[in-house]
């Protein structure tokens, strides 16, 4: 087991966009950042390489959250190496990839995430903090309804995620482990505006006509104060789209 001092801090999809990003900045704060990664160990490696050329301190742990074995193998190296856990940043996500099947979105954005918080939770010491990555058009997708061409599997899954981890909140507290959210307008220069650019512009551009899109380091940035600022249970940060706020309190 490897003697770290500082805090333990799991980024997952941590090899690029808001994910490294976010891995870069709780390296900046002391923690040791583990960088999760499906595929890409060279990326995974360059954001690790980065954390410690800035003076931090960092590790790759590659693992398909979607994989029930991989998660396990990825919480036993976890115990193995540190024996704990303090923060676990549930990042991945996905469904608009090419040929998914129907299926893939819930399994990946509820099943997994709900199954990788309760298999790294007997490692979270007290005062552990999870913390949901999500966006304003899966947390506001009951209240909204459109969502953009496409993106309706995403919102819809990643919504029941939410809610399948928030009702977990009574097992985080008996452990002493906080659960926050962050949601998020679309994030400027991240692969999925870029992708809905090319399948629903209009979505974006509407986006953008409602006040400018927060950037992914100001994403990052409120990640990393849901990991570590003291909060009660279920509390969701926010991040841009203050037209979703509003309409949301009529």
């Amino acid at each position: 087991m490897e003697r770290v001092q500082r805090r333990v801090v799991l980024v997952t999809g941590a090899s690029r966009g808001i994910g490294a990003e976010a891995a870069a900045q709780f390296g900046a704060t002391g923690a040791h950042v583990v960088v999760n990664y499906r595929e890409k160990r060279k990326r995974a490696q360059a954001v690790v390489d980065g954390i410690v050329a800035a003076g931090g301190s960092a590790s790759v742990l590659g693992a398909d959250v979607s994989d029930p074995a991989a998660v396990e193998g990825m919480a036993a190296e976890l115990g193995e190496r540190f024996g704990r856990l303090d923060t676990l940043v549930l990042n991945a996500s996905g469904g608009l990839e090419r040929d998914t099947d129907p299926g893939y979105a819930l399994r990946l954005n509820r099943d997994a995430q709900v199954r990788l918080a309760v298999s790294v939770l007997p490692l979270m010491p007290e005062g552990g903090r999870i913390v949901f990555v999500t966006s304003h058009q899966a947390h506001f997708v009951h209240e909204q309804g459109e969502v953009p061409v496409g993106y309706a599997p995403i919102a819809l899954s990643k919504r029941a995620g939410e809610d399948a981890l928030r009702s977990r909140i009574p097992e985080f507290r008996d452990r002493g482990v906080g659960f926050t959210v962050v949601s998020g307008d679309m994030i400027d220069g991240t692969i999925i505006v870029r992708l809905l650019e090319r399948r629903d512009p209009g979505s974006v551009a509407a986006r953008r006509a409602a006040g400018p899109l927060p950037t992914v380091e100001e994403f990052a940035r409120v990640i990393v104060r849901a990991g570590t600022a003291p909060a009660i249970h279920g509390q969701t940060f926010y991040v841009g789209g203050d037209d979703f706020l509003t309409a949301t309190a009529r």
